[in-house]
């Protein structure tokens, strides 16, 4: 499965922080995406990472944009962790791995928890992937104001009114 830039991104079907079953799409709910994969609460810098995406939160609101992180952890660990960070946004569940050796995306070093590597997609409404980031190290993720001239970029080409 090709995850570049002008492929799309597979419709996930997941189970949510509050284990309701969601499609991505539905989620998306016609807005630009952020769709963060991630390896889990345990790891300091998803904690970190999230920390600096939740303080972005209001502006994506704003902006109707979206955010989405995926993980391993159970629904009930991801409603947790989100409670913690303060986070508005959407966490799906791929605690059965389903999704996880589909899209290639095994951290491979971790052999214990056996997560997701940390990658972030930017999603077109239809999910038509704008741009990937390997997270693998952190300065391979995406800064917010990555995120924000991603989102720029993609509001600017899907709506219509953007610049008058």
């Amino acid at each position: 499965m090709s995850l570049d830039p002008g492929e799309p991104f597979p419709d996930l079907d997941l189970p949510d922080h509050t284990h309701r079953q969601r499609m991505l799409s539905e989620v998306a709910s016609g807005d630009p995406v952020a769709l963060l994969f991630s390896r889990g609460w345990w790891c300091p810098k998803e904690q970190r990472h999230l920390r600096e995406v939740t303080a972005a939160q209001d502006e994506f609101e704003v902006a109707y944009a979206r955010i989405v992180v995926v993980s391993i952890d159970r629904p009930e660990v991801q409603s947790a962790f989100r409670a913690g960070l303060g986070a508005r946004f959407t966490f799906l569940s791929d605690a059965e791995r389903a999704w996880l050796p589909r899209l290639g995306l095994l951290e491979e070093t971790d052999t214990l928890h056996h997560p997701y590597r940390p990658t972030a997609f930017t999603l077109y409404p239809d999910l038509t992937i704008h741009a990937a980031y390997d997270g693998n190290w952190y300065w391979g993720r995406p800064t917010i104001e990555d995120l924000r001239k991603d989102m720029r970029a993609i509001s600017r080409a899907v709506r219509k009114d953007f610049e008058r």
